[in-house]
């Protein structure tokens, strides 16, 4: 996990004097970065077309892994697992299989997770899942009395099937059903508990709200990986939805970057890969160097910033 040290005087002096912002200090940083990427399973054809044009696009950047999400009650359980092998026989990305326990028994989760291990996935994103019946995120959760209740339990079986990675959930601004920042912290630290080697959160845009929550996680003795999660997004009414359904808030300034361009889609992309440069240039400064990006099946803006960061294509790759 990025250390919750500041920086010490000569190198905040140095920030200060410097003429260049943190993209531009960003081309000049030599140290290494990794990256990720999460792509959601299509429904049509065509979708399928972009979906791989994406990935075809990202592969040269030898990400540390990709993630493919899984609908909610496992509702998109046979694409997601499709495009996971597919990942698998035809790229050298390393998959990373969502998984959620909501509308399923524990057997039927555990028949889902040994079937990644069949295919040669050892890497699972455990997520409770969002509430069934079109209720969405923060609505009303009830876990079935035969399945796994939560993330926790959720975590705690892949690990007893064991020969997984486990990635978890973290919510740098409160989950929108948890009552507190603390409590929060708590769950992340029982899902550590149960086997999670890494937390990747939901997306932000105040840098600084998510830089306190860091502290506040380190200070609570979690000291597995925290990846920033990071969503370059050009329709704003879109993040107006997103952010209302997971708690994300939106600064005024990045409302009046967007105010009037609803009938701009070019600007929109250039402003929606301009400030998603800069939160990424701005942590790798305070010590990031893993990040985690929503692409939502789309590659431009995700290849942009990733040379920000100084990622390049590999020979290997290529």
């Amino acid at each position: 996990m990025a250390s919750s040290a500041s920086l010490n005087l000569a190198d905040a002096r140095a920030l200060l004097l410097s003429p260049l912002g943190p993209v531009a200090r960003a081309g000049s940083n030599r140290d290494a970065v990794r990256v990720s990427f999460e792509f959601f399973p299509p429904k049509t054809d065509e979708a399928e077309a972009n979906l791989w044009k994406a990935i075809r696009r990202l592969e040269p950047l030898n990400p540390a892994f990709v993630s493919v999400t899984y609908g909610a009650g496992g509702s998109t359980r046979e694409r997601t697992h499709r495009t996971v092998q597919r990942i698998i026989t035809e790229t050298s990305l390393r998959p990373a299989a969502h998984l959620t326990c909501v509308e399923a028994s524990r057997e039927e989760v555990d028949e889902v997770i040994e079937g990644y291990k069949t295919i040669g996935v050892d890497h699972i994103v455990a997520l409770r899942g969002d509430p069934p019946g079109g209720a969405g995120i923060g609505g009303v959760y009830q876990p079935r009395a035969d399945g796994y209740a939560n993330a926790t339990e959720l975590t705690a079986a892949i690990s007893r099937i064991g020969g997984f990675d486990v990635t978890v959930g973290a919510y740098p601004e409160r989950h929108p059903e948890s009552p507190s920042i603390d409590h929060d912290i708590e769950v992340l630290k029982a899902k550590v508990d149960a086997g999670a080697t890494r937390a990747v959160s939901q997306f932000f845009f105040d840098i600084d709200a998510f830089l306190r929550f860091r502290d506040r996680v380190l200070a609570a003795g979690v000291t597995i990986p925290l990846i920033p999660g990071v969503m370059p997004v050009s329709n704003f009414a879109g993040l107006q939805r997103m952010c209302g359904a997971c708690g994300a808030s939106i600064p005024d300034w990045l409302k009046a970057h967007f105010d009037g361009l609803d009938d701009d889609p070019e600007t929109r992309k250039l402003l929606a890969a301009s400030v998603a440069a800069e939160t990424c240039a701005r942590l790798q400064e305070e010590g990031f160097s893993d990040f985690h990006f929503y692409t939502l099946n789309r590659a431009d803006l995700v290849y942009a910033i990733c040379r920000v960061l100084g990622v390049r294509e590999t020979a290997a790759a290529q």
